[in-house]
């Protein structure tokens, strides 16, 4: 049975909203809004998230009632197959194509009676007061209520009755994950992707000094997981650029390139910084390519947070781009559908689709071929998504090779990502997956996951 989730509390959690004068209707209003964003106008939630935090009623809000914007939504988006399954068993026929508006309050209104520790009466008060409050939604205003007390009455009857692993998993997922690493792992992955992680920081050193100063633990692959609260930028050790934040698998790939002190090396699409940092900060001389300027001012901003410097940051498109002459060693991150990410980004199920996986292989492929003449004769070249598709990792590097192309693999041992030997592959490779490193508190446990490769360039 899926377990319900504290929503954040503090002395303002339930202070006047600020915009209309109601308790808690102006954050419940954000979070439709926000959802129908994400949902209808397939935009991704960090995007959304952070153009609302640009506007003045937004922005009008008290702190307490921003972080519940937030979990409303990412807690809809997590378990969004639970909330529509339960929300159809209230219901005798779907609503219309045009009810568009109570549909993501039904949404909203539902995840806090079935997940969230928001007292019934307010979450049920607030959604009919909300649809009364919206032309487009005030004719359902009678269904949405009537809905939500229902779903009060027969909530544990519901939960008790859900496939909770399958429901949460969008219906491509499920099935390409069963094929590909049994059904048992799929739901393993599911029960991550329901519990809303804990961040992950990649320190400049002492991760045992940072992790008991912040409250949180050291894990085997040196990466150090806190249980925040509050704003990131308000923890010990941002403003002095101490660390940065990077889930544990996404920090392994720079890694296998061992000692760049002194060497000149290319982080391809490189942005939001993650590697940049962790290979400028271990010495390299490195050249950051990114086709987006607007997330290469950001990398630029982080590393000066950091006092990084030895980085080229170059705005460009791999496609065209040349580099004056080859590197020591190339990392390459390549684009891909994301699908190892959502226990951190529960949007990217419901916004990526089997297609995107065919045509991001292209774009892969494509980038593997150019990036061939740009890694030195004997120089490592790293090869890496954030996907849990073999189409996007293993059977890409598959392909590479036997085309031609002048590389070796040379094989990762447990011993360089933390002893993870179960994150080793019969070829050598890295598959970090949603499941692996469980703690008893599964907010501590579990990562993003990664493929990773790595070869040398034959002389």
């Amino acid at each position: 049975m899926a377990q319900r989730e504290r929503a954040p509390k503090s002395p303002d959690a339930v202070r006047p909203d600020r915009t209309s004068g109601d308790p808690g209707l102006a954050a419940r209003r954000f979070a439709v809004d926000i959802l129908a964003e994400v949902l209808e106008g397939h935009r991704p939630l960090d995007r959304v998230l952070d153009h609302r935090a640009t506007m003045p009623a937004y922005r009008a809000l008290s702190p307490a009632d921003r972080a519940l914007v937030r979990a409303l939504v990412a807690t809809c988006l997590r378990r969004l197959g639970l909330v529509d399954d339960a929300i159809r068993r209230m219901m005798e026929k779907q609503l219309p194509a045009k009810a568009l508006r109570a549909k993501q309050i039904l949404r909203i209104g539902a995840t806090q009676v079935l997940f969230m520790e928001v007292p019934d009466h307010a979450a049920v008060s607030l959604a009919t007061e909300l649809a009364d409050r919206d032309r487009d939604a005030r004719p359902w205003k009678a269904l949405v209520n009537g809905v939500l007390r229902s779903l009060v009455r027969r909530r544990d009857e519901v939960l008790a009755d859900q496939d909770a692993e399958r429901l949460v998993t969008p219906l491509w997922l499920w099935r390409e994950w069963s094929e590909t690493w049994g059904e048992d792992a799929a739901r393993a992955f599911a029960r991550v992707h329901m519990v809303e992680p804990a961040l992950d920081l990649t320190v400049k050193s002492d991760a045992a000094g940072w992790a008991e100063r912040l409250g949180g633990i050291v894990l085997p692959t040196g990466s150090v997981r806190v249980i925040a609260h509050g704003r990131i930028e308000r923890l010990d050790g941002f403003e002095e650029g101490e660390w940065w934040i990077q889930d544990a698998a996404a920090a392994l790939p720079a890694r296998l390139l061992g000692d760049v002190a002194g060497l000149r090396v290319a982080d391809l699409c490189a942005a939001p910084g993650g590697k940049t940092a962790q290979l400028a900060a271990a010495g390299a001389k490195v050249t950051a390519v990114d086709i987006s300027a607007g997330r290469l001012d950001r990398l630029k901003q982080n590393l000066a947070r950091l006092h990084l410097d030895g980085v080229e940051a170059v705005t460009a498109d791999l496609g065209v781009w040349t580099p004056d002459e080859a590197f020591d060693a190339v990392l390459l991150d390549a684009p891909c559908s994301a699908t190892g990410t959502l226990r951190r980004n529960p949007d990217v199920g419901r916004l990526k689709k089997a297609t995107d996986v065919e045509d991001l292989g292209h774009v892969q492929s494509y980038l593997l071929s150019r990036a061939v003449d740009w890694v030195k004769p004997g120089g490592l070249f790293v090869y890496c998504t954030c996907s849990l598709q073999k189409a996007e990792g293993e059977d890409q590097i598959a392909a590479f090779l036997a085309g031609g192309a002048p590389f070796d693999r040379v094989p990762i041992t447990a011993d360089e990502v933390g002893g993870l030997a179960d994150a080793i592959t019969a070829d050598g490779a890295l598959r970090t997956r949603p499941d692996q490193m469980p703690d008893v508190d599964p907010r501590l446990g579990g990562l993003d996951g990664f493929y990773a490769v790595r070869l040398r360039r034959r002389p």
